[in-house]
């Protein structure tokens, strides 16, 4: 062999023999195996039931808003007046259910007396006529018509006095229960027309179901939205979750339930997540997804939530470190 072909041949394999030194007992011979993945989120679109000019909007994108925040409200006017004439019908079948349980007024039951005490003067009269007459029938001044007479006319009396009597009594009542159970019904009627109304006022201004970050705003005040369409997106912390692919070997040590270390750029220390779903079914490596070992194609999905931590990014790649032990 001549000299520079040896030269040459020594060298290449010098750089062979460092190349394999380095890749076992380089820094990345340390290093863990990675799985990886990236970050996914769950968009909360918040629309309104119906349509309308957008009258204000409470937020910006990339806010962060707390449960119960107002995010953006349409015009008001007509559901507005659609909810207080509901709220007047209301407040009249109350007004009338209350009428129809109660007597007369005070005013009328007065008449009643008064004509309680004319019959009660009447009864006196007529039973001092017949204290009167009856001993003079005994001793034969009078005929017994006469007395017939006076005791008629004291039946008589007796008998308006009761009358008028149970007329008090039945104007101290209220309608028939009939009337009564339809009035009680006019009035829920008329309540759960007024929740209708209240509910269709509070959709056209929605508040965040939780907190979240704003992600993106579609619509700004003075445009028209239709009904059912987004006007903001949210994007709640527990709807972030990992996506990352796992070996098909592998597959069968990762159950829900499970906790995963995991890093990404800009995330500072390892972080953890638990895994809620494992896909039964296999798939190869996605195009977006580079594996670190071509070899390993057929992989399965794995999907964790990561503890609360700083708020993670949708679309941001992630390294998984792999259940039990380090490759």
């Amino acid at each position: 062999m001549k000299p520079p072909v040896r030269t040459v041949a020594i060298v290449a394999a010098v750089g062979v023999v460092g190349f394999l030194g380095w890749k076992l007992l380089g820094p990345d011979a340390h290093r863990p195996h990675r799985l990886s993945g990236y970050v996914e989120g769950e968009t909360l679109y918040v629309g309104a039931s119906n349509a309308g000019l957008v009258s204000t909007v409470a937020v910006q994108r990339g806010d962060r808003v707390k449960a119960g925040q107002p995010l953006f409200a349409l015009d008001a006017a007509q559901l507005t007046a659609a909810r207080d004439q509901a709220a007047a019908q209301a407040a009249i079948a109350s007004a009338q259910l209350r009428d129809a349980q109660k007597g007369q007024r005070p005013q009328e039951l007065a008449v009643f007396d008064a004509e309680r005490a004319a019959a009660d003067a009447q009864v006196r009269q007529a039973q001092a006529d017949y204290s009167r007459i009856a001993p003079l029938v005994k001793k034969g001044i009078y005929a017994p018509a006469r007395l017939d007479q006076v005791k008629a006319a004291l039946d008589t009396a007796r008998a308006n006095a009761a009358a008028v009597a149970r007329r008090k009594d039945v104007g101290t009542l209220g309608q028939r229960p009939d009337a009564v159970n339809a009035a009680q019904s006019a009035v829920a009627s008329a309540r759960e027309a007024l929740a209708a109304a209240q509910d269709r006022l509070d959709q056209i201004s929605p508040r965040a179901p939780k907190a979240a970050r704003v992600q993106d705003v579609f619509y700004q005040p003075g445009e028209w939205a239709a009904a059912n369409q987004p006007v903001v997106a949210l994007l709640s912390d527990d709807r972030v979750r990992l996506r990352f692919f796992v070996p098909e070997a592998e597959v069968a040590r990762y159950r829900a339930g499970m906790a995963v270390r995991f890093s990404c750029d800009g995330c500072g220390p390892e972080r953890t997540a638990r895994i809620n779903y494992v896909s039964p079914r296999s798939e190869f490596t996605p195009p977006v997804i580079y594996s670190r070992e071509a070899r390993q194609r057929l992989v399965f999905l794995v999907e964790a939530r990561p503890d609360p931590g700083a708020p993670l990014a949708p679309g941001q790649p992630v390294d998984v470190v792999p259940l039990e032990g380090e490759k």
